[in-house]
């Protein structure tokens, strides 16, 4: 005791000598005493775990070393006083609790992926500090069980190789970008390129581990059905930190098939844009198709622009069987057999993720952190009935007038149509063909700059308005758009959040959201400019049973 004693005062010392620190100092010493009487804290140095000092490069290195996008990042937003990087379970329980006694705003986040910087930046309520799971990164494997607890800071690409390390016929249908921190990315349902085969990452999830409001260190047993039920694609940072989630392992081929087949304008990208939405939930579970959009040059001697349309598939068999399934229900691809590669399930992710070169090494998936940082807005929406030709005409007049437009169009069906949507929160399946994710980058970060890009999409989604899905426009949480609502301030409103509440999780599931929020976290410690909010007071349950809010209410919108 007397050890750490010392190494809190030297630390403290450090603190002391920056310039930023007088009016964070006492809130520091506070917190890290705090911390230290209530989880093992005998950790050297401190200087370790603990960062503080916005204007120093270490600080700033820790805080952008996941964040992806950079609108969250500029100097007018608001930083963190400090950041925290806990090494063990307990530290996270210590951080909630402390949090609470010393009334400090905090900041959950694991990979950091988060489209709106919810995860690292508040604009709602200030001063916050950082709790970044980053260390907790642990991937158990057990092969005879078809399982493995993972740690909420490993990322899916870390999942997916210690998988492999184990076996190379098992796998987990989650996410296609490989630095997705597995915390947040389960916590939005996690779809991935096996979703139609197995369903999403979270409805492979059998057991989880979360801190709650009262810092309790919580099992699905100990937090039951309900809030295991919400915690599962009702979107991150609402209910309590999750530290653990236990997965279901998958059955995958030794060899799989993947290709990429491009088509331009000039070559029928519309029409057979047009008749991929007609088929593409009605193939073979085994097949994911998504189709990649964005603007290219007619060539390489030319400024001249172009829309390309990516067919991008994996398989779960071999080539023969591919092309057999695709002569039947696609031929109007004109695949053929030198398009197609078999290669290991391990294989195909580094392939699909689109990050890296062709040939790259597995192991690459250790890396852990993304390397692309941009400035970006994202949008989403799901799809019920094949869009127009001529309203993708009209999408591509748009993307034609934007620097760097894209949109991924990722296929539902099989599997996603057969759970109902209400078995987790994720609530988007039967009579969804496929979802679009929209979104523009750009390099130049002034405001002026922004708000063109910013307006750019703003329009396209307006004009696809008529086009997808209604009652609610529905839209994906892990494609968090902050245009569609916000709670005020630091209270999170009920009326306030039906406006993008239903639209993430749909009307009764998002209702049985709120009263799981108001039975685990009634006085909203767990919050953010998007959160599940609890009703205010706290009401009786039987006042809000399903009868009264969930059906009657979802009846009238």
């Amino acid at each position: 005791m007397k050890l750490l004693k010392l190494a809190i005062t030297f630390f403290l010392v450090l603190v002391e000598l920056n310039p930023w620190a007088e009016s964070a100092t006492s809130t520091l010493e506070n917190f890290i005493q705090c911390v230290s009487i209530n989880s093992d804290f005998s950790v050297l140095p401190l200087s370790n775990i603990l960062f503080f000092a916005p204007n120093t490069s270490l600080y700033t290195s820790v805080l952008q070393s996941s964040a992806q996008n950079l609108r969250y990042l500029t100097p007018q937003l608001p930083k963190p006083q400090f950041i925290f990087t806990p090494l063990h379970d307990s530290h996270v329980q210590a951080a909630v609790i402390c949090s609470k006694q010393l009334k400090l705003y905090l900041r959950v986040r694991s990979g950091g992926h988060d489209y709106e910087g919810l995860s690292y930046v508040s604009q709602i309520e200030t001063p916050f500090f950082l709790l970044d799971l980053a260390n907790l990164r642990t991937v158990e494997v057990d092969i005879k069980n078809k399982a493995a607890w993972i740690q909420a800071g490993a990322t899916i690409g870390e999942v997916y190789y210690r998988i492999y390390q184990k076996s190379r016929v098992h796998g987990y249908p989650a996410g296609l970008c490989t630095t997705l921190g597995v915390g947040g990315h389960i916590t939005g349902g996690a779809y991935g390129s096996m979703m139609r085969k197995f369903g999403l990452g979270a409805d492979n999830v059998v057991d989880a581990k979360i801190v709650d409001a009262k810092g309790r260190l919580l099992d699905r047993k100990a937090m039951g059905e309900d809030l295991f039920w919400a915690i599962r694609g009702g979107g991150g940072a609402s209910f309590g930190i999750i530290l653990w989630w236990k997965i279901e392992l998958v059955q995958v081929p030794a060899k799989v098939t993947v290709f990429t087949v491009s088509k331009t304008l000039e070559q029928g990208a519309t029409k057979l844009l047009h008749r991929w939405q007609q088929v593409v939930d009605k193939l073979n579970e085994d097949l994911f198709i998504r189709v990649i959009i964005q603007s290219v040059n007619k060539g390489k001697n030319t400024t001249q622009k172009t829309i390309s349309t990516s067919y991008q598939a994996l398989f779960l068999g071999d080539t023969n069987r591919l092309l057999d399934v695709m002569r039947k229900s696609f031929p109007e691809l004109g695949l053929t057999r030198k398009d197609c590669v078999e290669m290991s399930w391990i294989e195909s992710v580094v392939y699909i993720s689109g990050t890296y070169p062709s040939g790259t090494p597995p192991e690459i998936l250790l890396q852990g952190k993304t390397t692309s940082k941009v400035y970006f807005k994202a949008k989403s929406d799901f799809v019920t009935d094949p869009i127009p030709e001529t309203t993708l005409e009209g999408v591509w007049k748009r993307f034609l007038e934007e620097d760097t437009p894209l949109t991924i169009w990722t296929p539902y069906g099989g599997m996603m149509s057969r759970i109902p949507e209400t078995q987790i929160a994720f609530p988007h399946r039967k009579g969804v063909i496929f979802m679009i994710q929209y979104l523009t980058a750009w390099f130049d970060g002034s405001p002026k700059s922004s708000a063109k890009h910013v307006k750019w999409i703003q329009r396209l989604y307006d004009y696809m308005g008529p086009y997808v899905s209604r009652f609610p426009r529905e839209a994906y949480v892990n494609y968090r758009d902050l245009d569609l609502g916000v709670n005020t301030n630091n209270c999170s409103s009920f009326i306030e959040a039906i406006s993008w509440g239903t639209r993430y999780f749909k009307c009764n599931n998002f209702y049985r959201l709120v009263r799981v929020k108001t039975d685990v976290d009634p006085e909203n410690f767990f919050r953010h400019e998007q959160s599940i909010p609890p009703l205010f007071p706290p009401t009786p349950e039987d006042e809000y049973s399903s009868n009264n809010i969930s059906e009657g209410t979802c009846e009238n919108m």
